[in-house]
């Protein structure tokens, strides 16, 4: 009788669990309707990222509105995709060209409201040692990644709250685990949390905020040869002092370990973070996290959940040592 109750228990939890999973897959497969009546406004389409976007969303039937950093890039992408699809220049760390841009989308969406706006825009240099960078190095990334993200959100939410639609915000694992120095990790967290906090004050409205984690990818925010020319501009404007704390072979160390760390992880796939995207603005019912890439799934975010003491002794594992660390 004992073993009866005990595998009634087993079968009953495993049947909850099996019910469970095909009703949230069922339900993360429904999709909006009536597509190709809604708008969606994306940041940082030159390239990477937002330009493979742009051009999935225009195959979709979405009408895209891509801001766009230079003509060039707004021409390529024009060249590239069908008449729905339009270019502004975007500069997101100016409130002048965010503006511009917002009175030109509220003209295109008139009564429709933005149904969309994906805040992919941003860049990752400089990165490297805390110490070696001044306060510009910080601030020249914030403004990108972290204010202008802001700026574009509080900016565009007037017409998001029209079409009681999505805001995707897009972070990174280095949002969830700070690896390196520099602005980069500091403006992903602050994407994480603006997020976490506009979901929660404007769910009312019936907006949805959805946050992109992806993992290592080759873009040009991974790039190798600008990564190593700021690492030596760096290096270059610390004071004899410094120099002679790291040693004259730490940097050379240190770029060693940036080309390891670059070629073993990124992935040339991008999209499996453009999949994420796609499935945030036509999800019925879109997820608040989406984690992209094997890296992220199974490295970075379980990272994420462990004593801070384990991310630190891999980091020592791996960084090479000053000449004078204790």
């Amino acid at each position: 009788m004992h073993n009866f109750l005990d595998n009634l228990w087993l079968y009953g939890v495993g049947t909850f669990v099996v019910l469970w999973t095909l009703g949230w897959l069922y339900r993360d497969s429904l999709e909006i309707e009536d597509i190709k009546e809604k708008y969606v406004f994306v940041t940082g389409c030159d390239s990477g990222f937002g330009n493979l976007l742009c051009k999935r969303l225009d195959r979709r039937g979405f009408r895209v509105i891509a801001g766009c950093l230079t003509e060039k890039g707004a021409d390529d992408l024009k060249r590239a995709t069908g008449p729905y699809l339009k270019t502004v220049l975007l500069d997101v760390t100016s409130t002048g060209s965010i503006q511009k841009a917002m009175e030109y989308t509220k003209q295109e969406v008139e009564d429709n409201g933005l149904w969309g706006i994906v805040n992919n825009a941003g860049r990752s240099l400089p990165m490297g040692p805390s110490e070696w960078m001044r306060l510009e190095d910080y601030t020249s990334t914030l403004k990108v990644n972290m204010t202008g993200v802001i700026e574009m959100t509080l900016t565009f939410l007037p017409l998001i709250k029209e079409a009681r639609g999505r805001i995707v915000n897009v972070a990174s694992v280095l949002g969830r685990v700070a690896a390196n120095g520099g602005g980069y990790c500091i403006s992903k967290f602050a994407v994480e949390s603006f997020s976490d906090c506009l979901r929660r004050d404007i769910h009312y409205f019936g907006i949805k905020v959805c946050i992109i984690e992806p993992g290592f990818f080759k873009t040009a925010v991974t790039s190798l040869d600008p990564i190593e020319s700021e690492l030596h501009r760096l290096w270059n404007q610390l004071t004899p002092e410094v120099k002679a704390s790291y040693g004259d072979k730490y940097l050379d160390k240190y770029i060693q370990i940036q080309r390891l760390i670059m070629n073993a992880v990124c992935d040339s796939d991008l999209s499996k973070v453009t999949n994420c995207m796609e499935h945030a603005l036509t999800s019925a019912y879109p997820r608040t996290r989406y984690s992209a890439g094997w890296d992220a799934k199974f490295g970075w975010i379980p990272l994420s959940y462990m004593p801070s003491c384990v991310i630190d002794i891999g980091l020592k594992l791996v960084m090479p040592r000053p000449a004078k660390s204790v």
